[in-house]
C-alpha cells in the first residue's frame, strides 16, 4: 500500500510547449542523430532523382551514340545547364547511395545485436558512417570531375 501512495504523491513531470524559432535553434542534436536525419535525406534524395538515375543508365548503355550523349552532358551540358551541374547531381546521389547503404548497415548492425548498443557505440558508428561515406564521395567525385 506503501508503493501505491508513494508513486501517488510523486509529482508527474510537467511539459510545456515549445518555440520552434526559440528552442530548436539553441538544441544540439548528436552525432547519431545527424547520421540519422541524413539516412532519411538519402533515402529521399535517391528516391526524387529516380528518373535522372534511370536516364543515366538508360543513355549510358543503349547505343554508342546514346553514349556519347550521356558523355556530352557531363561535358558540355545539357538543357541549358553546364556539364559540371550535371556533374554535381551525379555526386550528390553518389554520396546518397553510401551515405543510405553505409547507415543502412549501422541500423541493421544495431537492430540484430541489441545487447551491444551502447551510447558509446552509436556515436563512434556514426563518426564512422560519416567518415567512410565522405571519403568515399570524395575519392569517387575527384574521379568524376577528372582529377585523376
Amino acid at each position: 500500500m506503501s508503493d501505491l501512495a508513494s508513486s501517488a504523491s510523486k509529482k508527474r513531470p510537467e511539459f510545456r510547449n515549445i518555440n520552434a524559432f526559440n528552442d530548436l535553434p539553441s538544441y544540439r542534436l548528436p552525432i547519431a542523430g545527424i547520421v540519422s536525419i541524413l539516412h532519411r535525406v538519402s533515402g529521399a534524395i535517391m528516391f526524387f532523382l529516380m528518373p535522372f538515375i534511370i536516364w543515366m543508365f538508360d543513355t549510358s548503355i543503349s547505343s554508342d551514340i546514346s553514349f556519347i550523349k550521356f558523355k556530352s552532358a557531363f561535358n558540355l551540358g545539357m538543357l541549358g545547364l553546364p556539364g559540371f551541374i550535371w556533374k554535381l547531381a551525379a555526386l550528390a546521389l553518389i554520396w546518397a547511395y553510401l551515405h543510405h547503404a553505409i547507415a543502412g548497415l549501422r541500423h541493421l548492425w544495431m537492430d540484430t545485436h541489441h545487447d551491444a548498443v551502447t551510447k558509446e557505440f552509436g556515436k563512434s558508428s556514426a563518426i564512422f558512417t560519416l567518415v567512410v561515406s565522405v571519403s568515399l564521395a570524395v575519392v569517387l567525385g575527384a574521379k568524376l570531375f577528372g582529377l585523376y
